[in-house]
Parts: structure tokens; C-alpha cells; sequence
């Protein structure tokens, strides 16, 4: 069993930061978890443990965000939102089983293209010219195929799910305010499986997760907020910007 060392206060407020942004940031676009990722590691804890220490910590948050938005949750197309829910949910268990098999050194290498990538198709599938009768780019099965494959994905590792699912679920038809708040139930029910396992591991930081967990939910509560009231084309452009950002640190890390 890994001993944890104390965390001074100068590192719990740096952890108290990066939840409050990283709360409101998983509301309006997802990618929190590359906020609080780097500050975990910052404050001491090997990478294993600050993914862990992450995925638990900023689960109460999800759950805010996801209810909160509730009510512009809806199907894609012809696909019901109960199917995206229950892949999502298997998806993460997979994942959180694979993490505790497996080395994350891959996945960790992968993260910035899959972010580069995800937010060069959600900016194409909302600032691009569309007909009158615009129709879905992608077919139920290959939507859930995706999602399936995110969810996986989401419970290893997580960096950059929201902005995987915003550019799946634009692309196949959803308007990005229906989308930011699909994602963030869905983010919901992968990391709940996830955290169902991860609980039972040493690695987890707790004074972290409660120090984390707190000012998350205080972050998504703002970020709630300005879902809700900011026209769509700001929405739209921060979510390109925040991508950009996040890849280019990614990169250069």
C-alpha cells in the first residue's frame, strides 16, 4: 500500500484553483481533467495515483453538471439518449479495468491527438457553411460505435472526453448547447462506473479528492451558469479556443 505524505497548504489551495476552474470548464467544454491532472502531480502524487485521485474527485461536480442541464438533454436523431447512457456505462467499467491492468504510458502519449483532432471536427461540424436542410453526418451505429470507443477511453484515462463527445454528437446532428449538456450526463455514467472501482484502490488521495471535489462543484455551479446565458457562438468559440489551448500545452508538456 503506497504511503501518502501530507500535502501542504500552499498545494491544497493550488488543488482548491484548479478544481474551481476545472468544474466550471467540464461544464461549458469538458478537458478539466487536464487542470487538474498537472496540478496533482504538481502537489507530489505519481501519475497513476493523480488520475485516480482526479477521476473520484471530480465526480460530485459531474453529477452537478449533468443535472443541472438536464432538461436540454435529448436524442440524436433517431438514436435515444437511454442507448448513449447504457454504452456509456459499460464503456467505463471496461476502461477502469483496463487502467488497473494495464500501463498508461500509451494512452498518456495519445492524449493530445486525440484533443487535436477532436476540436478540429467540432470546429468543422459548427463553423462550417451548411445547407438549408443540413442532415446528420453520422448513422445511430456509428454514433454509438464512437461513443462506445470514448466511454472505453473515459474510464482509462479521461483527458479530452468532452471534447471527443461534443464533436461526435455535433457532427451527428445535435445543436452544441443539446450537445454540452448530452456530454456532460454521459461523462457522468462513464466516470461513475469508474469511480465505483477506483475507490477501492490505495493509490487514491483523499484529502486531495475532498479538497478537489469541494471547489469542483463550486466551479460547475459558475459554469452552469454561464452555459445557460452565453449566446451560441461564444459558446462555440470558447470551446475551439479551450481545445487549441489544451492541445498546444499537451504538446510541449
Amino acid at each position: 500500500m503506497p504511503f501518502h505524505s501530507p500535502i501542504e497548504f500552499h498545494l491544497l489551495l493550488l488543488i482548491a484553483a484548479a478544481g474551481i476552474f476545472a468544474g466550471a470548464q467540464n461544464v461549458l467544454a469538458g478537458g478539466g481533467s487536464f487542470i487538474t491532472f498537472p496540478a496533482l502531480m504538481l502537489a507530489g502524487l505519481n501519475p497513476l495515483a493523480a488520475n485516480l485521485t482526479s477521476t473520484i474527485a471530480l465526480f460530485p461536480s459531474q453529477i452537478t453538471s449533468a443535472m443541472s442541464g438536464r432538461q436540454l438533454v435529448g436524442d440524436v436523431g433517431k438514436l435515444r439518449f437511454i442507448s448513449l447512457f447504457m454504452v456509456s456505462l459499460f464503456g467505463g467499467v471496461i476502461g477502469a479495468i483496463l487502467l488497473l491492468s494495464t500501463s498508461t504510458d500509451f494512452f498518456s502519449k495519445l492524449v493530445p491527438w486525440l484533443v487535436l483532432f477532436a476540436t478540429m471536427v467540432f470546429a468543422w461540424g459548427n463553423f462550417r457553411k451548411k445547407p438549408l436542410n443540413a442532415v446528420s453526418s453520422l448513422q445511430a451505429w456509428q454514433l454509438m460505435l464512437i461513443q462506445g470507443c470514448i466511454s472505453i477511453y473515459g474510464g482509462y484515462f479521461g483527458g479530452g472526453i468532452g471534447f471527443l463527445m461534443l464533436a461526435a454528437l455535433t457532427v451527428a446532428g445535435q445543436q452544441v448547447r443539446t450537445a454540452t449538456a448530452t456530454k456532460n450526463v454521459l461523462a457522468m455514467a462513464m466516470n461513475a462506473s469508474a469511480v465505483a472501482i477506483f475507490a477501492f484502490s490505495s493509490q487514491v488521495q483523499w484529502v486531495a479528492v475532498l479538497t478537489l471535489g469541494v471547489s469542483a462543484v463550486i466551479g460547475s455551479y459558475g459554469g452552469s451558469w454561464l452555459m445557460k446565458w452565453l449566446p451560441e457562438n461564444v459558446l462555440r468559440g470558447f470551446v475551439v479556443f479551450a481545445g487549441a489551448a489544451l492541445t498546444i500545452w499537451m504538446f510541449i508538456r
